[in-house]
């Protein structure tokens, strides 16, 4: 397997500086870019949101960025004005710590994931930073330190990265992302950081960045909880361009270079529930034949966030009527009659009909493998959806229920 790299100019690290308790984890990562950066974002769209999300949407889209400073453990959500203080002083102090060009006005953007409700230990965060400066890089241990500085429950560290062949150049986008419960974005999760050299004007990267969420982080649920600290941020430095050459120039550059996009986006959000908390199968809903995406969507999350359906998957119980009813009562109105439903490949249910099928077979389809494939075909359109959730099992309630306490 090719190793993970970081597109050109881009430096990552990540600490331990004291806002968790175990030292062997990881609190406090930094992103820095060798020359300013674009930067744009989507947030969550929970009324209830974290001081860096304020923070960010003030700033994005925008120029001029050459840091992300990310902390993890504590959400700096639901903590007032203070919060927002020390949102933009976790800013200034990742400015401080790069080496800009003089007359340089430097900016940064800042993410925090963790406990809601507690203050920032600002004074370790101050520590932190210099430290974490000291050991920037772009090797592959520095990714992994860097991604392990954003989890918090999450089992594994989440990268991927992607080359792009363009026409007059190659450029590579990387993303880290963490999460494994309160996953139910709906951003306009978990958090996510992209990077790219590639050159991209700021007027396109706003509904880039939207396109690659739609069909990615927005198509994934553990239990449906909207976070308050939900981020995703792009950021493009254009080192990699030849004669000021951008992805937009060319229409194939920029199909390609969209789909690249969508493709690691698709991934990380993918990685999301299969780390979900407790979780012992990752469930991937497939609907076809949908009058659209945006009701398709309102399906899948139905389907998705159903505690029957999740609880059945655990216990490896092909039960098909809490999948269709769970389809009936999203809000959409569609034909009943014109439902199929299969289970691994297992037909369960056709056109609106019960069929016979081996239950034992379907039952062990579902207990002896991780992945579990839901596909609902409907005759209302032509449209299709993909999205990812997990089961339901006792270890996800007892990993929340002791959570904070």
């Amino acid at each position: 397997m090719e190793p993970i790299q970081l597109p050109k100019g881009y430096q990552v690290a990540g600490i331990h500086c004291g806002i968790k308790q175990d030292p062997d984890k990881q609190d406090l990562t930094l992103i820095t870019s060798d020359t300013p950066a674009t930067a744009v974002g989507v947030y969550t769209q929970n009324l209830v949101c974290g001081a860096p999300v304020t923070y960010n949407r003030g700033l994005t889209p925008g120029r001029g960025f050459r840091a992300v400073l990310i902390n993890s453990g504590i959400a700096n959500a639901c903590t007032g004005g203070k919060g927002l203080l020390d949102a933009r002083e976790m800013a200034k102090l990742a400015t401080e710590a790069v080496t800009v060009d003089e007359g340089e006005t430097p900016k940064a953007l800042v993410m925090s994931t963790g406990l809601i409700g507690e203050f920032l230990p600002m004074d370790k965060i101050e520590q932190g930073v210099s430290q974490v400066a000291d050991q920037l890089g772009d090797t592959e241990a520095h990714i992994v330190s860097a991604a392990r500085g954003m989890m918090t429950t999450d089992t594994v560290h989440k990268v991927a990265h992607r080359k792009v062949k363009l026409s007059s150049s190659e450029v590579t986008i990387f993303g880290m992302a963490k999460g494994a419960a309160m996953i139910g974005p709906n951003m306009a999760t978990m958090l996510g950081v992209v990077l790219t050299d590639a050159a991209i004007p700021i007027e396109v990267m706003p509904e880039m960045l939207k396109v690659a969420i739609d069909e990615s982080f927005n198509c994934i649920s553990v239990e449906g909880h909207t976070s308050t600290s939900d981020s995703v941020l792009f950021l493009a430095n254009g080192q990699a361009s030849v004669d000021e050459a951008h992805v937009t120039d060319v229409v194939e550059d920029f199909l390609t270079f969209q789909t690249a996009l969508d493709d690691l986006c698709i991934e990380l959000a993918r990685s999301i529930p299969a780390d979900g908390e407790g979780a012992t199968h990752l469930v991937t809903i497939e609907l076809e034949d949908i009058a659209n995406r945006e009701t398709g969507l309102e399906i899948a999350k139905a389907v998705a966030n159903s505690a029957l359906v999740k609880t059945a998957v655990a216990g490896a119980d092909p039960n098909w009527g809490r999948i269709v009813s769970a389809a009936g009562y999203s809000g959409v109105n569609f034909d009943p009659l014109g439902v199929s439903l299969w289970v691994n490949d297992i037909l369960l249910y056709e056109n609106g009909n019960p069929v016979e099928f081996d239950e034992a077979a379907a039952s062990a389809s579902i207990r002896d493998n991780r992945d579990t494939y839901i596909r609902l075909r409907f005759k209302e359109g032509t449209d299709s959806l993909t999205f990812w959730t997990t089961d339901l099992t006792s270890e996800y309630v007892r990993l929340n229920a002791d959570y904070h306490t």
